[in-house]
């Protein structure tokens, strides 16, 4: 152990000097090398510049003579060049000597009208050369500054750095040394104390004062030895506990493992089954229906919750099936048994529209001896007459009722079949708008499609032609009776994530937000009053909701108090 401690203090150590050193150098000597660097382009584009305008200017002396003076002040090399690339000087060199210059990149951004610089390595000396041209009349300057006293400043930083890691090497290897014995020491005791308590001996103490980490850990462990049995008696009871909690639950739940076997399964499941559930059997051994099966594998491979309706665990029985993945990989799953819940909705559904059916005749009948009896009244002024208009009135909202909720019914039980095909948006907002376009002028109100060309170029949609109108019906009727001051009515598609996206847009006084969650149930009014005094059942927007999800579609409301309302629904594409 003492080896192993040794050996792991001495790589800690080297990995921080190493890593401190190849910072330092990285950081400090980066950009200390920049920092010079751009100090030596600084000074000799100034130097460039004063030696173009020297060349420019000096008429008393050659150009040969202005090189070498140039390149003499300025530690570098100083070349002069024309117009077509010829060297006209160098202090370093005889011209006539010279390749053709113009080809460079600091002379050939310099003959073009700016200052450049260059840095590259020469293929003759095998030095770095810092290369800054200025341009002049009828040709350009140029200074290379060597840069090979940067380099060698940059190796002798690098040597200093390695004869300090050196150093702190030594001393951390006489640290690491002495750390690990004494370390070891303590830590073996430690691990003799551990071993004592692994084989159950609880009174097992390490008694090592906690004045640094492993006295914490020694103290720690004193602790937990004579905490391990009262914990193990927690478990055990939690357990029991928990046992006791899953079988007095009505539903059923299993737990499956990742690798889909059964660990647990409480009294319900068991009475549920007629095999009863096999631990550490496949689940499909206990429950072999699909919908089930499916969920469970769904549920281990996303790692989300999942849901489904299983209807063949138990023959004429239906139950909702709800999968949470487990920490370990695995599923717990619940059974809820929703036969009764389904039957007492059916009921309802069933009670709603034979009321509604029955409540079509008298109404009808109410409806037509009012209007016959108003069309023989002569006095327009007479109790009477008044009396009649009420009856009339209120038995055609109730017709309305009836009718609102028959629908309803059909559609939520599913008795309504949608005959859905592929229809283009464009085709649907056009049958909305002509549909309303003379009523909406008769209310004073405009009814538009917003960008037909964007939606001449939207894919079909699956669709049932009637029901879509009628949705757009309830949705545009809302939109004419609560937006009617803002003037304008809009209708759109546009491209979604989940399909195609229908909107009505009304630019009235909008819809608090703490309304929007509940539009969509029945009966629910934001303005009691107004609902009732323009005639609505306050179904439309639920018939909207059902129609919509029979076509695998959503709808929702957007709106904002004196910004208008807009409702979208999403259709699949085709």
């Amino acid at each position: 152990m003492k080896n192993r401690i040794f050996f792991k203090l001495l790589a800690v150590f080297l990995i921080v000097i190493a890593t401190c050193a190849g910072i330092l150098d990285m950081m400090l000597g980066g950009a200390w090398q920049a920092s010079l660097r751009a100090e030596i382009e600084r000074n000799l584009v100034q130097k460039t510049l004063l030696f173009a305008h020297r060349v420019e200017t000096d008429r008393s002396h050659s150009l040969a003579e202005i090189a070498a003076q140039e390149g003499q002040a300025a530690g570098a090399r100083a070349t002069v060049i024309d117009a077509s690339g010829k060297v006209l000087a160098d202090s370093e060199a005889d011209p006539s000597t010279m390749e053709n210059h113009a080809q460079r990149p600091e002379f050939a951004a310099a003959l073009s009208g700016r200052e450049s610089s260059n840095e590259r390595r020469s293929a003759t000396l095998g030095i770095p050369f810092l290369y800054v041209a200025a341009p002049i009349q009828g040709g350009a300057v140029r200074l290379a500054y060597p840069l090979s006293d940067v380099e060698a400043v940059q190796a002798e930083v690098r040597r200093r750095l390695l004869w300090g890691s050196a150093i702190a090497f030594l001393i951390a290897l006489i640290v690491a040394a002495v750390a690990s014995v004494w370390t070891s020491r303590r830590l073996e005791h430690i691990v003799d104390v551990a071993a004592r308590i692994e084989r159950g001996d609880l009174r097992a103490r390490v008694d090592d004062s906690p004045l640094d980490e492993i006295g914490r850990v020694a103290a720690a462990i004193d602790r937990t030895a004579s905490q391990v049995e009262r914990s193990f008696a927690a478990v055990r009871s939690s357990q029991r506990q928990l046992e006791t909690l899953l079988n007095s639950m009505q539903d059923a739940v299993v737990a499956v493992s990742a690798d889909g076997l059964v660990q647990w399964a409480n009294q319900p499941m068991d009475r549920l089954v007629p095999q009863r559930t096999r631990l550490n059997a496949p689940v499909v051994e206990t429950i072999r229906d699909p919908d089930f099966l499916s969920t469970v594998k769904a549920a281990t491979t996303s790692k989300e919750v999942k849901t489904a309706r299983a209807t063949s665990i138990v023959p004429g029985r239906a139950y909702d099936v709800t999968a949470a993945p487990l920490p370990d990989g695995g599923v717990v799953a619940v059974l809820r048994d929703l036969t009764e819940t389904e039957r007492v909705e059916k009921t309802r559904r069933d009670f709603i529209a034979n009321v509604s059916h029955e409540l079509r005749t008298p109404l009808t009948s109410i409806q037509g001896y009012a209007e016959t009896l108003l069309d023989g009244a002569t006095d327009n002024g007479s109790p009477t007459r008044e009396f009649l208009e009420i009856i009339r009135k209120n038995a055609a909202r109730m017709s309305r009722l009836t009718e609102d909720l028959l629908t309803l019914a059909r559609v939520e039980s599913g008795e309504t079949r949608f005959e859905t095909e592929p229809v283009p948006p464009i085709e649907l907002l056009h049958d909305a708008e002509e549909s309303f376009r003379e009523i909406a002028r008769g209310q004073g109100v405009e009814l538009q499609i917003h960008d037909e060309g964007n939606a001449e170029s939207l894919p079909p949609v699956l669709a049932d032609r009637e029901a879509i109108h009628q949705v757009f019906s309830n949705l545009i009727d809302n939109a004419m009776k609560y937006g009617r001051a803002g003037g304008r009515i809009v209708l759109g598609a546009r491209s979604a994530q989940r399909g195609i996206e229908f909107y009505v847009q009304d630019f009235g006084a909008g819809i608090s937000s703490e309304h929007l969650p509940r539009l969509f149930e029945r009966f629910y009014r934001v303005d009691k009053a107004r609902s009732r005094e323009s005639g609505g059942t306050g179904l439309g927007l639920a018939i909207a909701k059902h129609i919509m999800r029979a076509h695998g579609g959503t709808i929702h409301a957007e709106s904002e108090l004196g910004h208008g309302s807009t409702f979208v629904f999403t259709l699949p594409i085709a």
